[in-house]
């Protein structure tokens, strides 16, 4: 009888077998764990079998997908339309943080807190149709270089993530986007810059109204906040627009921690995920203290509830997609 040799082996073997399905990610034991959980429920003669019907993958984007640094690309968005709209009418700057947003000064926004932040996106992302908003989102993201990278905003996506969504799908998972972020701002871009379409979107959500006033029907983003899917609201937002809970999560802060602490809770298989910021010469550097992307209590618990903790520095040889 014939011995086939390894190299003969391997020499048969389809490119599918062969290929590394996630190239950008060092050979470290984040790498393996991902890859072992994604086999054990997609052999069909394993005990740990989930029917495709069953695979669902949920992700936080800011500072899971793309970058969330200095702050949320959202605001500086917002803030970018704001002076815009100021600058064809002064009149709209009705308050000291909106003054502030228009001059561009970053402590005077931080200052009004919340409800100043509400009240930029409000005047920022209102009196529109979700239609022209997520056209001029997309541009922005699209042309707008980031302030220190000089990437645009669409570039500053991370490329090891983009290889676990495509591996994810070629294994028959359906994944989805569930952000703190506006719905409609990650809309604009979710399809072209993950492959996940509008309505595998689940995010923030505002207040919007339908008319059909001169025989035209008009759905119009008027602001106000109506949804926050952020913390607890992640598990809602899932069970709202999803209608099941995942088996796979993947967050970079404490305000993922709800949605992996429900996805990890489930019978069967499941896999819980956090990418630690620990890169600051490719990236940015940050948990425990950080302004925003705060990781502490996930940090703290991840091992005993067997949550992979990503450690960008190590474990990815890649950061952006922009960037090689």
């Amino acid at each position: 009888m014939r011995t086939l040799t390894l190299a003969a082996a391997v020499a048969v073997l389809p490119m599918a077998v062969l290929a590394d399905p996630l190239p950008s990610w060092n050979d470290t034991e984040a790498k393996a764990a991902i890859i072992a959980f994604v086999d054990s429920v997609t052999d069909p003669d394993a005990d740990t079998f989930v029917p495709e019907k069953d695979r669902i993958a949920t992700f936080d984007n800011d500072g899971c997908l793309w970058a969330e640094q200095p702050v949320y690309f959202q605001l500086l968005y917002a803030l970018d339309i704001l002076k815009q709209k100021s600058e064809a009418d002064p009149s709209i700057l009705t308050s000291d943080v909106l003054k502030a947003g228009a001059a561009g000064d970053m402590e005077g926004v931080m200052a009004g807190g919340n409800e100043g932040l509400l009240e930029i996106i409000n005047v920022s992302h209102g009196g529109i149709t979700p239609e022209a908003f997520e056209t001029s989102a997309y541009e922005w993201l699209t042309t707008t270089p980031h302030p220190t990278s000089g990437l645009t905003y669409a570039q500053m996506t991370y490329q090891p993530m983009l290889e676990l969504l495509s591996y994810l799908r070629d294994e028959g998972f359906a994944t989805y986007i569930v952000s703190g972020g506006g719905i409609d701002f990650i809309r604009a871009i979710a399809d072209d810059a993950y492959g996940i379409p509008p309505w595998q979107v689940v995010g923030t959500e505002g207040e919007t109204t339908y008319s059909a006033e001169s025989g035209t029907p008009t759905i119009t983003k008027n602001g106000g906040l109506t949804f926050l899917d952020d913390k607890e609201g992640k598990p809602v937002g899932i069970m709202r627009h999803i209608g099941q809970r995942p088996i796979f999560a993947a967050g970079n802060s404490d305000g993922d921690f709800q949605m992996l602490e429900y996805t990890t809770a489930g019978e069967g298989p499941r896999f819980g995920m956090l990418v630690h910021h620990t890169d600051a010469e490719r990236e940015y550097a940050y948990d425990r203290d950080s302004h925003i992307g705060t990781l502490a209590r996930g940090l703290d618990e991840a091992g005993d509830r067997g949550w992979l903790i990503v450690d960008m520095a190590e474990d990815w040889n890649r950061v952006f997609s922009g960037k090689p």
